[in-house]
C-alpha cells in the first residue's frame, strides 16, 4: 500500500497555517505495484526515527526479565548456564580431552552464535505480529527487524564481561591482535540484519517459516566452529566452512578472541562479502515488499 498527503488549500495564510497546525492529514491508500521506494529519502526517514526502535528494543528486553526474581541479572546468568550445559555435553564426547582455554572458545563462540539466533527468532514475528501498529502508522517497516537486532546486542554486550572473567580463569592471556575480534562482530551483525529482515518479509507469505527456523537455528549451530575448533576439520571437508556465511566470521572471531592472533584474511574477506551479500539482499526483498505487508497482515 502507497499513502498520499492530500490537503486542502486556502488563500488567506492564516487560514493555511491552521489548517497545517489542526487540521488532521488525509491518508489515501493506493494499490501499487512491488518495487523500492526512493532509497535516498528511506533511508533518512529511517535514521530520523532510530529513537523508536532503540525504545522498542528497551521495551523488549525489560519485558522478557519483567516480573522474575533476578531480573536483568538473567542477561548474564543465562548465556553463562547455556556455556555450562554445552561444555558438559562436549566434554563428555570428548572423554574430557580439550585443549587448554576450550571453554572460553565454546563460550565466546555461544555467544556470539546467540547474538545472531536470538536476533533472528523474534524478527522472523516482527512483521506479522505487528498488525496494528503497522496499519496505522506510517514508518519504515525496517524499523521492526532493526528493533530485534538492537534488541539482542543489549544482550550480548553484558555477556562480554562474563568471557573476560573465564578468559582470564582459563590462564590466556590478552594481546593486542584480540582486537582483530571486531572486525568479524561487525560482519556477524550486519550478516544478521540481513537475515533478518530476509525472514522476516518471507514470514509475511510463508508462516511456517517460524516454525521451522528453530530447528534450522539448532542445525546451524552444530555446523559453526563452536563446540569445535576450525583447525579440527579435515582438509577435504574445508569447503564446508567456506560454504557456512558464520563458518568464516566464527572462525576469525575465535581465532582473535581466543587465540589472540590475526584473523587469516580468507576469512575476514570471505565473512565479509558473506555479510554484504545478505545485507543487500535481504534489506532489498524487504524494503521492496514492505508497501504491500499492511494488505497481508
Amino acid at each position: 500500500m502507497s499513502t498520499q498527503t492530500v490537503s486542502a488549500s486556502a488563500d488567506d495564510p492564516l487560514h493555511r497555517q491552521w489548517e497545517d497546525e489542526f487540521a488532521p492529514e488525509v491518508h489515501v491508500y493506493e494499490p501499487h505495484k512491488v518495487g523500492l521506494p526512493p532509497l535516498r529519502a528511506y533511508v533518512h526517514e529511517l535514521w530520523r526515527r532510530r529513537e523508536f526502535a532503540i525504545e522498542l528494543a528497551r521495551t523488549r528486553l525489560a519485558a522478557q526479565h519483567y516480573g522474575t526474581a533476578f531480573g536483568m541479572t538473567w542477561l548474564i546468568l543465562n548465556p553463562l548456564l547455556l556455556g555450562v550445559v554445552y561444555f558438559l555435553l562436549v566434554d563428555i564426547l570428548r572423554s574430557g580431552h580439550h585443549p587448554k582455554g576450550f571453554f572460553a572458545h565454546l563460550l565466546g563462540g555461544i555467544f556470539a552464535y546467540y547474538l545472531f539466533s536470538d536476533s533472528v527468532r523474534p524478527a522472523v514475528k516482527s512483521v506479522t505480529s505487528g498488525g496494528r501498529l503497522i496499519l496505522n502508522t506510517a514508518f519504515p517497516r525496517t524499523l521492526l527487524p532493526l528493533s530485534a537486532v538492537l534488541t539482542s546486542v543489549m544482550r550480548f554486550l553484558p555477556t562480554m564481561g562474563v568471557y573476560v572473567i573465564v578468559h582470564v580463569a582459563s590462564g590466556l592471556s590478552f594481546d593486542v591482535e584480540m582486537l582483530w575480534a571486531i572486525v568479524p562482530l561487525l560482519e556477524i551483525l550486519v550478516f544478521t540484519l540481513g537475515i533478518c529482515m530476509l525472514v522476516a518479509a518471507l514470514q509475511v507469505y510463508f508462516r511456517d517459516m517460524a516454525n521451522f527456523l528453530p530447528y534450522l537455528l539448532r542445525i546451524w549451530l552444530y555446523a559453526c566452529p563452536v563446540l569445535w575448533y576450525a583447525a579440527e576439520v579435515p582438509h577435504g571437508y574445508k569447503w564446508l566452512l567456506y560454504a557456512n556465511p558464520l563458518g568464516s566470521m566464527l572462525t576469525a572471531w575465535s581465532e582473535a578472541l581466543n587465540q589472540g592472533i590475526t584473523p587469516g584474511t580468507t576469512w575476514l574477506v570471505l565473512g565479509g562479502a558473506w555479510a554484504v551479500v545478505a545485507f543487500v539482499a535481504g534489506g532489498l526483498f524487504f524494503v521492496s515488499r514492505e508497501r504491500e505487508f499492511a494488505v497481508r497482515l
